[in-house]
């Protein structure tokens, strides 16, 4: 499986960006997704996870009401609408992949299939 991210980039706070992930799999719906997040120095910090038909999300206390995880398994794409960014959500950005349908995993290590990495930068 390869995971493909676009977007990202830099933007004032209280602005907005959004995330892609492309994956090039056949049966990207046997998949649970997420995104995560990381800084130097700090682990890899889940953000956002979508079940495999999008029914279910989950969100890390300091994205949620923020942030939007969605999917669209017919374009075999997810994504993460980002708006009232703030200067702390700075930090690598990352997409993965787990064959898995009745949970969402919201560690990394649980994740077996990862995009390049996207960099966000949100300036005060």
């Amino acid at each position: 499986v390869q995971l493909i991210q676009s977007g990202g980039g830099s933007v004032q706070a209280g602005g907005s960006l959004r995330l892609s992930c492309e994956a090039s799999v056949r049966t990207f719906s046997s998949h649970a997704m997420a995104w995560f997040r990381q800084v130097p120095g700090k682990e890899r910090e889940f953000v956002a996870g979508i079940n495999w038909n999008g029914d279910d999300t989950y969100y890390s206390d300091s994205v949620e009401g923020r942030f939007t995880i969605s999917r669209d398994n017919d374009k075999q794409g997810m994504y993460l609408q980002m708006d009232s960014l703030k200067p702390e959500d700075t930090a690598e950005y990352y997409c993965a992949a787990v064959v898995r349908r009745l949970s969402v995993p919201i560690t990394a290590p649980e994740y077996e299939f990862w995009g390049q990495g996207t960099q966000v930068t949100v300036s005060a």
